[in-house]
């Protein structure tokens, strides 16, 4: 078993990340789990601006096509060379647990496979098919505390030439965490904003800085769940504003209704009511999100869950072959989401 903590990951990075072949990025710091991805793909060595290495692909690829990660991984590229599979969405698919036991015996030469998934917890399929195999790296990303945050801000601001007063440094920290995309860009804007000066006061931090720590996937989420195409907007606006993907947001949406389509399933299965399904499936859930869901789980039926996740699923597909119009193709699916549920 390969497990990298939080704080083993730079040096992993740096000394052993060249001697494996597979990753499994995990957690529910989705901007931590994008920038740890692409980090550990420069360091494969594989030509990233290069189509026929670079092969990236959504689980709802390989939903429709259970075996493609295999294909992908045997296939002999046409000019031969080093590929990497890029996986993005995962959860606790079996198609793609079974593939990755496959690969983890025995994985193709020059092939690399990064998978990136959400909030795994703990004994779920895909964690423990990872965390099983010694040819697997897998590696949570958890919420930066306050170590992790200090170390950010010193590494964009020497990078910048600036130094930080105490006063300022502690009204950033209060500012920031919520997801380390959303946290390192606003440090990046701070710095901008003080381009010209030396060091950083306490009002530069509060004329520029927005709460990145409110900013949520999670949010805009609850938002769709509940009908609320205001609190949605806004939630939008604030995740837009901190450069953070929207693509995250329609990919969190689906594994919400994904979540929501198995736990319904479980309720006309054994008869049982929503509040008992989200002690089980449910567990994992923030105690602040779990009432939304349970409503949302009472309004939805199961027909409806499944038609909503196959459109959900198809805007992503849309979105990765028409990447130009991925902001637009995602909002608007988004918001006819949000209407869905507000007429539930």
């Amino acid at each position: 078993m390969a497990e990298i903590k939080s704080h083993e990951f730079e040096g992993f990075l740096e000394k052993s990340a060249r001697h494996y072949q597979l990753f499994v990025i995990y957690g529910p710091d989705r901007g931590l789990v994008s920038e740890r991805a692409s980090l550990l793909a420069a360091k494969t060595g594989v030509d990233l601006t290069d189509p026929f290495s670079l092969i990236k692909l959504d689980i709802g690829d390989l939903q429709k096509d259970h075996g493609r990660l295999l294909d992908e991984a045997g296939a002999i590229g046409l000019f031969g060379g080093q590929k990497l599979i890029w996986i993005r969405g995962a959860a606790n698919e079996k198609y793609l647990v079974d593939a990755l036991q496959v690969l983890a015996q025995k994985s193709p030469e020059a092939t690399f496979v990064i998978i990136e998934a959400g909030d795994l917890k703990k004994g779920s399929l895909l964690r423990k098919t990872s965390e099983g195999a010694r040819s697997v790296a897998t590696i949570p990303c958890y919420a930066d505390d306050a170590r992790a945050l200090n170390s950010l801000i010193d590494a964009e601001l020497a990078g910048a030439n600036l130094r930080i007063t105490t006063g300022a440094r502690q009204a950033l920290l209060e500012l920031i965490g919520g997801d380390r995309i959303a946290s390192r860009n606003e440090v990046r804007k701070l710095a901008l904003y003080c381009l010209n000066l030396e060091v950083i006061e306490e009002h530069h931090v509060t004329e520029i800085i927005g709460d990145a720590s409110a900013i949520s996937v999670d949010d805009a989420v609850d938002a769709i769940l509940t009908g609320n195409s205001g609190n949605f907007l806004h939630a939008m606006q604030k995740i837009m504003a901190s450069k953070t993907s929207v693509f995250l947001v329609i990919q969190a949406c689906l594994r919400q209704f994904q979540l929501m389509d198995a736990m319904r399933a479980e309720m006309e299965e054994k008869r049982t009511p929503a509040s008992q399904v989200m002690q089980t499936l449910g567990r994992h859930l923030h105690f602040k999100r779990k009432p939304i869901i349970e409503q949302a789980l009472r309004t939805w039926s199961a027909d409806a869950l499944a038609r909503e996740t196959s459109r959900l699923q198809a805007a992503i597909l849309q979105t990765r072959r028409r990447a130009s119009l991925e902001d637009t193709i995602a909002m608007q699916t988004l918001l006819s989401t949000t209407l869905q549920s507000g007429r539930k």
